[in-house]
């Protein structure tokens, strides 16, 4: 099978990034062809075979006043024009949608549509869902200058995205993303998806409030890269290392991710020892706190020893995670979590069991569970042997179920 894999960034940049290239290089083990498109960058790891990506975009940058810039957010002519040629050359049984709008935007959907019927066979069109970018535009269904969590959009009509300047604080970029979702929606462009891959049951339910969806999404929770940090599981390792005294955060330093709660409450635990894994706008905020370590970005198997040798990890993120791998990833590697009662999170976290759940934004309950968990060190080391034997997918398990997905289609 050819399996054209779609995403605008082509370097790792994020959980989507890992995901993509997790399922590419799998799909490639298994003996199928994967190609890529997406955006030009220095950094790019994949590609395919006759070079053809769009130029590098930064919705960020100040460059989007420009004349045609606007415009090419919401149909972007290059985009159609530079995956033509890959279509062409690779003629794809299946293309697998990541991220795509604004950069990419969702007239590469037209090509694919317009490729199948000049080839005159049918593409399947897969679409993993990595945020709730195709019913919130700001894709985390929170109103960034009040950190409200928010269906508005979903409820009212994109116009609130404007309203609330959900993009960059700007009413300009909100503009201009609620016009691209208002005008997709009303072309209808989505029918053409055969199937929405929904990494949480939270996911799938917020996708159904579109009605091209309904009856297409399928729920499959991420899995455990291989070698992302070391976690093909030993029983005999995890069972004889050493767990050190100390509480880890690892992820990124800001408001969403509920950083400033967490500080708030590691002031009021200065007895308890933190290590800050990552980097972010709050980072300042972070090294002012005596009892936290922050050891800043890590990855590979420095990170897996923070994680494995860690008492306990936290995830008390603010706004509405799909699947978060920094879950899986403590779970996997013998480490209990307490985590946020919001999104995808406590799909993956059994209270009671191998972790804990506290109300979103609660500082008081957070502060609780991590010093009632800190001072039981029997309860703590259950969890740690239950979290050992919870089963998460594979990279390669994983895509037997997705090939069974694509199959069926």
């Amino acid at each position: 099978m050819k399996i054209l894999m779609v995403n605008k960034f082509l370097f790792p940049n994020g959980g989507s990034e890992t995901y993509l290239f997790g399922v590419g290089e799998e799909l490639q083990k298994k003996g199928h062809e994967v190609q890529y498109f997406g955006m030009d960058h220095p950094d790019r790891v994949a590609g395919n075979r006759v070079g053809s990506y769009t130029p590098n975009m930064d919705f960020h940058t100040g460059k989007w006043n420009k004349i045609f810039y606007p415009f090419r957010i919401i149909y972007s002519r290059v985009a159609r024009k530079k995956l033509r040629p890959v279509l062409d050359d690779f003629a794809p049984d299946v293309v697998h949608l990541n991220n795509f709008n604004f950069q990419l935007t969702p007239s590469i959907i037209y090509e694919i549509i317009k490729y199948g019927k000049k080839a005159g066979k049918r593409i399947k069109i897969l679409y993993t869902a990595h945020d709730t970018q195709l019913v919130c535009p700001n894709h985390l269904m929170r109103i960034p200058s009040t950190g409200k969590l928010c269906q508005q959009c979903m409820e009212r009509g994109y116009l609130e995205c404007v309203k609330n300047a959900c993009i960059h604080g700007s009413k300009a970029k909100s503009f201009l993303a609620a016009l691209e979702a208002e005008l997709y929606k009303r072309l209808k462009v989505y029918q053409w998806i055969d199937c929405v891959i929904c990494p949480s049951y939270f996911m799938e339910e917020q996708l159904l409030h579109r009605k091209e969806f309904q009856g297409k999404t399928k729920v499959l929770h991420n899995f455990i890269p291989e070698g992302h940090l070391g976690t093909a599981r030993k029983e005999k390792e995890h069972t004889n290392r050493k767990k050190e005294g100390y509480v880890l955060y690892f992820g990124r330093f800001s408001e969403e991710k509920g950083i400033g709660t967490l500080l708030e409450v590691c002031r009021q635990l200065p007895k308890i020892p933190f290590i800050f894994a990552g980097n972010g706008s709050l980072e300042g905020q972070v090294n002012e706190i005596e009892n936290i370590k922050n050891v800043g970005f890590q990855e590979g198997e420095g990170l897996a020893k923070l994680i494995r040798e860690a008492a306990f990890s936290l995830v008390p993120s603010e706004c509405y995670e799909n699947c978060p791998f920094s879950v899986m990833e403590s779970i996997a590697l013998g480490t209990p979590v307490i985590g946020s009662r919001i999104g995808g999170i406590p799909e993956l976290i059994e209270e009671g069991k191998i972790g804990g759940l506290f109300c979103a934004g609660n500082a008081e309950e957070l502060k609780s569970q991590i010093e009632s968990l800190w001072n039981e060190t029997k309860r703590l080391k259950a969890y740690s042997e239950e979290c050992l034997k919870k089963e998460f997918d594979t990279a390669g398990s994983y895509c037997e179920k997705l090939l069974e997905v694509i199959r069926r289609l």
